[in-house]
């Protein structure tokens, strides 16, 4: 299919849910069970996906011998969104020696001697690569501004702690990714738009389900119970850091097979998008290789 083709099937899936102007944005405008009225069975969902993550791959292999951009996907989400999944299923044809997954835990003592944003820098994607952040340095603005009490641990004097931190953090992390766009780093960033009442279906499945019990930590009930002031966090977090370089994308996560579809195609617009081209073969490179057809070919 022609690049213009592809881009624009894409869009119609990724347009409706970007965010590249915060000033007006509010969570509660995007319906985290919307399929654009799209109506499908799991085997049409899983094709198309399937055929997005085909396009991913070929893109991949472009990205990564032109050695010039690289991605970053972020991906954010209240628990059992479908983080994990998404990510298995959307980068299933991915070459995986051009990918990195990096999981961010509790911070280390190392890590909370550094600035906040320190841990998060060291794993930006190199030129070439894809790199997925599951939870990011936004869960500085996210968990810790919900817990404020987890800002004793990083150690910062007291003085700098005013009333003002989560605005001059926002700051900090708009002005990152805008430093990383300026480097070739293409951004994307995911936020798993998932109700609360499918939360309450899922957490009961993996209680309901002995195969599921594994997946379930008291820790998601006692987090449930801020619902509010993390969606008071979210909606403050996107809306000062949303920007046509580093843009959100909003996707509604009631429903999964629709989540996977929406971030494989705005993953395959976004790098359609650069025109990538494998590298052109230099005059003194093609003299190489014509040497070493004659070399091989009159190896008896």
């Amino acid at each position: 299919m022609p690049r213009k083709e592809i881009l624009d099937a894409m869009r119609k899936y990724s347009d409706p849910f970007r965010v590249t102007k915060g000033k007006s944005f509010r969570l509660k405008d995007f319906d985290p069970g919307d399929t654009l009225g799209l109506k499908m069975d799991k085997q049409e969902a899983a094709q198309l996906l399937e055929r997005g993550s085909e396009w991913l791959a070929m893109e991949q292999d472009i990205l990564y011998a032109q050695d010039s951009w690289s991605v970053l996907l972020v991906f954010q989400a209240m628990d059992a969104a479908g983080k994990d999944g998404t990510i298995k299923h959307v980068m299933s044809r991915v070459n995986p020696q051009g990918c990195d997954v990096v999981s961010f835990k509790q911070p280390s003592n190392k890590e909370l001697s550094h600035d906040f944003l320190w841990r998060y820098s060291t794993k930006v994607p190199e030129r070439g690569r894809i790199g997925i952040f599951n939870r990011s340095y936004y869960e500085e603005v996210l968990v810790v501004r919900v817990h404020p009490e987890l800002l004793n641990a990083q150690k910062i004097p007291p003085d700098l702690l005013g009333k003002n931190v989560w605005e001059e953090r926002l700051a900090h992390i708009a002005s990152f990714e805008d430093y990383l766009s300026r480097q070739g780093v293409v951004i994307l960033k995911f936020y798993l738009n998932l109700s609360y009442g499918e939360q309450k279906k899922r957490f009961m499945a993996r209680l309901d389900k002995p195969d599921k019990n594994w997946k379930f930590s008291a820790s998601d009930i006692r987090e449930r119970r801020y619902w509010k002031d993390y969606m008071h966090a979210y909606d403050e977090a996107i809306r000062a850091t949303a920007s046509k370089a580093a843009p959100w994308f909003v996707v509604p996560a009631d429903n999964k097979w629709f989540t996977r579809l929406v971030v494989a195609a705005t993953i395959v617009e976004a790098v359609e998008k650069l025109d990538l081209a494998y590298p052109k073969v230099t005059p003194a490179q093609m003299k190489d290789l014509s040497a070493a057809r004659q070399e091989l070919e009159a190896d008896r």
